[in-house]
């Protein structure tokens, strides 16, 4: 069973780490590419935004999909 307070956790601190315990590959592969580059085009001043949003988007997740799919 998935606890969506963790991917929340994980996720805001390393985005996609959340999706990824999820089992969202390409969600986790989006954000893994994501964050880095609005944390470098924007010279550091969003990039905690996509920390937030990926938190949310990881807790979202698990709680509509509470088990794993495999």
């Amino acid at each position: 069973m998935r606890d969506p307070g963790f991917a929340a956790l994980l996720s805001f601190f390393v985005p996609g780490l959340g999706q990824l315990y999820n089992g969202a590959w390409f969600r986790a592969l989006f954000w893994f590419l994501f964050t880095p580059g609005l944390w470098l085009g924007t010279g550091g001043l969003l990039g905690w935004v996509a920390h937030v949003v990926a938190a949310i988007t990881a807790y979202n997740y698990a709680k509509r999909r509470p088990y794993r799919d495999f």
